[in-house]
């Protein structure tokens, strides 16, 4: 039974984690992107594109960390792309004609809309069933005749309700993160190519 709560509620933080890092990570690429682009005509631009292009790898790692503390699923390791001793524009010139760079990029923005989707599944999958639980306690505080509670016994009923959405939000929020911690698998696969 505790280790059930305590899955119940990592995959809730790993859901949550995951909102905060794809916002995160839209965030970050916009605007370092935009301000690089719109930079790199000054000498300025094309050192800081190629500084956010290498934080890809950092990234990548940490979700594989993230993705392996919160839902037990092994991925392969990033691999690093070997940064000859070369001169500075030479290397900027690499790192902004790698295309893993790019791939990852697009990959970490792509956990934006799911981050969101996650969001919204922790919200329905943990507060929902803790709401219809806690009826009993409310109903007399709280207006809750949208959900047909009035007496005792009917918020008794939605608390009962609330129980079984509450079984039934572990099985779906396992799930949720299973599958996210798949994406992140496919993820480093796809940029490791």
């Amino acid at each position: 039974m505790a280790r059930t709560v305590v899955i119940f509620i990592q995959n809730g933080y790993f859901l949550l984690l995951t909102f905060v890092t794809g916002m995160f990570y839209f965030s970050f690429y916009l605007v370092a992107l935009t301000l690089g682009l719109s930079l790199s005509f000054t000498v300025a631009g094309v050192p800081l594109l190629t500084h956010v292009l290498r934080t890809t790898t950092a990234f990548l790692q940490f979700e594989r960390v993230q993705t392996k503390i919160y839902t037990d699923i092994t991925t392969e390791p990033c691999v690093k792309s070997a940064s000859p001793d070369v001169s500075g524009w030479l290397q900027a010139k690499k790192e902004l004609l790698n295309v893993r760079n790019w791939i990852a990029i697009g990959w970490l923005l792509l956990k934006f809309p799911i981050g969101i989707l996650s969001l919204i599944s922790a919200v329905l999958l943990y507060a929902a069933p803790l709401v219809l639980i806690a009826a009993p306690f409310l109903y007399r505080f709280i207006n809750l005749s949208f959900m047909g509670v009035d007496s005792i016994t009917k918020a008794v009923m939605v608390s009962a309700i609330g129980v079984v959405l509450m079984m039934v939000s572990y099985r779906l929020a396992g799930r949720l993160a299973y599958w996210i911690g798949g994406y992140t698998r496919l993820m480093i696969k796809h940029v490791n190519r």
